[in-house]
């Protein structure tokens, strides 16, 4: 008997263990990550591809970025509109062909490119090189916009519907979907750069296409089973769309009568001519004004909903340098930290940012999810504090005496023989050249030239670090809380186009924030940047807690031991403010 009990036993974990990972919530876990893993190394890479094309020049890269925010920025509305309005699984299906695509063509133009640079140089002056420039640009923003549909599709609709009206099972979700984007985030570069290192960037194109390709079946094939398990992806809510139709309908039904009515006075044969006269389709003008008309509704949209300022603050939250971008690695480099250094620190910055994610949930579970915001919010600036105390600490390079268009001037009107960029504050030379040093180095491998023989303090950069990564914490369950009001308080049938426009507002500040280190690019002006940027982060909670404050009035800080009645009345009442 005790046997058969424990082959049961075994026999009923198996079978759970097997339902579970045949789950719709697990394989829509596995398509995520699938997904993530290359579009994170596609990213990784084409940046360091366009820095090795245009001879170890930034200037791909940074016409890459401004293209790509722009894009987002005037389209999101209108790819969001298109999520709207068509079945779930032809956008999510379509949109992850175009971007798998796209990125699979520009990865082989890559290597073409790579292999006969020569030859294409030398035709018609180089214009065929810059055609190909432009192409690879054209064709990786096209990617990109295709990544912003899926997003949107999968992390703002499709979850909700798996999740149903289970609210702990969505956060849960959302955390999950967090976590695996933060283990990509230190998994895919590491995997793409050491293959790029170890082999080189024609290998590096390869290896990405060929992942595309595979993962673009793989993924195709797991949508098609999490729209299966899940019958409710196949209902799909358009209100405004029905009441047209019936507006429509009704209309055609008045004029059919009428005109019945008339032509029996008339003597008329056919009836439906008239009606066939007037059925005209919209004019040229009007396709054209389509998608104006849709960005300025979308805009609106956004604007009349109850979390606008909650989506606002996180925009805020993107107008920093407070994070692990080219921009932070950069003044890392100036101020004497390794690669391998910096490698750890984005390690601990990704575990502190699984630990918000942690936060998240355990808070929403005993202080409601609008309290998790406003709680989030407090945690990040209050780390942030650390960001600017290294302002003026020992070490910090801030010099406001020192122009910021010294360094552009010298590049712009060379002097005859080159001269290296002096840093009057630390007595530091530095060359302005050789960032990179060959083509399989992915990193500066040697930025100084000649160091002062006195030693420079790390208190400043410690400090600065040590905020950013500690302030991960509080900015990614803030980042969840944000994500999941829009979520639960967002109509269905306007799901697509309001998280367009929230993709629009986060790419306006991130554009914002590269014209502001373009106007200030040298090391001595970064501690003013790192000011404005937490101004920026405490502008944007003060707009979630306007929101929060408007949302829970007086119970905003009311402390009582029935705390999850108080949240989900707060949470209802999100939709009726």
């Amino acid at each position: 008997m005790t046997d058969k009990n424990d082959q049961n036993t075994r026999g009923g974990c198996c079978g759970s263990f097997t339902n579970y990972i045949t789950s719709a919530k697990c394989l829509l876990y596995f398509g995520h990550a699938l997904s993530t893993w290359g579009d994170r190394m596609w990213h990784f890479a084409v940046s360091l591809f366009l820095v090795e094309l245009y001879g170890n020049s930034l200037l791909l890269t940074a016409v890459y970025g401004l293209v790509v925010a722009g894009s987002v920025l005037i389209l999101g509305a209108i790819i969001g509109d298109w999520v709207d309005k068509n079945p779930r699984l032809k956008v999510a299906q379509t949109s992850l062909i175009v971007q798998n695509v796209s990125v699979i063509t520009c990865g082989f133009i890559l290597m073409m490119v790579f292999l006969h640079k020569t030859d294409l140089l030398s035709l018609y002056n180089g214009w065929v090189l810059t055609s190909c420039y432009i192409l690879i640009i054209t064709i990786a923003n096209i990617a990109n916009l295709a990544s912003t549909a899926t997003g949107i599709t999968i992390q703002r609709d499709w979850i909700v519907v798996v999740a149903g009206d289970d609210r702990s099972k969505l956060a849960d979700m959302n955390a999950t979907i967090r976590r695996i984007d933060q283990l990509t985030n230190i998994l895919a570069p590491m995997a793409v750069g050491q293959i790029m290192t170890f082999g080189s960037p024609v290998i590096g194109c390869g290896f990405i296409s060929g992942w595309n390709l595979v993962s673009m079946c793989v993924e195709y094939f797991l949508l098609w089973k999490v729209y299966q398990k899940t019958p409710a992806l196949a209902l799909k809510a358009s209100p405004k769309a029905d009441e047209t139709e019936l507006k429509q309908l009704n209309l055609h039904k008045d004029i059919e009568s009428n005109v019945q009515e008339g032509s029996h006075l008339m003597g008329e044969k056919d009836p439906k001519k008239y009606e066939f006269e007037n059925d005209k389709e919209p004019g040229c003008a009007s396709q054209i004004a389509e998608p104006f008309r849709t960005f300025r509704e979308g805009w609106i949209s956004y604007y009349n909903q109850p979390i606008f300022l909650a989506g606002m603050g996180l925009s805020f939250l993107y107008m920093t340098v407070l994070g692990f971008d080219c921009i932070t690695t950069g003044y890392a480099y100036t101020q004497g930290l390794s690669g391998s250094v910096l490698s750890l620190l984005m390690a601990a910055s990704a575990i502190t940012g699984i630990m918000g994610t942690v936060a998240f949930t355990r808070l929403r579970e005993k202080c409601g999810l609008v309290r998790t915001g406003v709680i989030s919010g407090i945690t990040q600036m209050a780390c942030l504090t650390l960001c600017v105390v290294s302002v003026f600490m020992p070490g910090s390079p801030l010099d406001l005496s020192v122009s910021p268009f010294e360094d552009i001037r010298n590049r712009l009107i060379p002097s005859k023989e080159f001269s290296p960029v002096v840093s009057t504050k630390r007595n530091e030379t530095f060359s302005t050249t050789g960032m990179y040093n060959s083509l399989n180095e992915s990193y500066p491998t040697q930025i100084y030239t000649e160091m002062s023989p006195k030693p420079v303090s790390l208190i400043s950069v410690s400090l600065l670090f040590a905020g950013v990564i500690a302030a991960r914490i509080g900015l990614w369950a803030f980042d969840l809380t944000v994500t999941q009001l829009l979520q639960e308080n967002v109509i269905e049938s306007e799901r697509g186009i309001i998280n367009g426009v929230q993709n629009s507002m986060n790419y306006l500040l991130d554009l914002v924030h590269f014209i502001m280190v373009i106007l200030a690019p040298n090391p001595e002006a970064f501690g003013l940047l790192v000011l404005i940027s937490v101004a920026f982060v405490v502008t944007g909670h003060m707009m979630y807690f306007r929101f929060a404050q408007k949302t829970l009035g007086n119970q905003l800080f009311l402390c009582c031991p029935d705390r999850k009645t108080v949240s989900n009345e707060a949470e209802s009442n999100v939709s009726v403010v």
